[in-house]
């Protein structure tokens, strides 16, 4: 079951492709980070504007490859939020085909919301949490769970 209410497409340029033919493992992070700044910007969470506007910083990330992804592949990555705690949030990823959704990584970040003026970590902004909410189908729904952990 797709629970992914945003998809992002990328496309796969020469210089992302490695010696093997395929494109570097480190090239997927850069797809989840455009697919997530797409999401932040689509749900008005960031106007891309000023870099100290957006109030998060990333803590943690990881990549499961599953499939090589080649030049001619048009992809796209699905961005959600899986976990909103006290003072962060935890997003999932998925790299698939545009064109018959085969999934070729899975991903996840944990987002710390920050002050970059203090120097240090806030708790997530109540707009911030509402708007994810309501976006991936409200509080405990698939997507989200509030209040859990930090």
């Amino acid at each position: 079951m797709d629970t992914y209410h945003f998809y992002h497409p990328i496309e796969v340029r020469y210089g992302d492709i490695d010696a093997q033919r395929h494109v570097n493992n480190a090239r997927f992070f850069t797809f989840m980070e455009q697919a997530r700044v797409h999401y932040l910007m689509n749900l008005g969470l960031w106007s891309a504007g000023d870099f100290e506007q957006i109030g998060i910083i990333l803590a943690e990330q990881s990549c499961t490859y599953l499939a090589p992804i080649s030049l001619q592949q048009s992809i796209e990555v699905g961005v959600r939020t899986q976990r909103i705690g006290e003072k962060s949030m935890e997003m999932a990823y998925s790299l698939r085909d545009a064109a018959n959704h085969k999934v070729h990584a899975t991903g996840s970040s944990i987002l710390v919301a920050y002050d970059y003026q203090s120097g240090r970590s806030i708790r997530v902004p109540e707009t911030w949490r509402e708007i994810l909410e309501t976006f991936e189908g409200g509080p405990g729904a698939p997507g989200t769970t509030s209040g859990a952990g930090d």
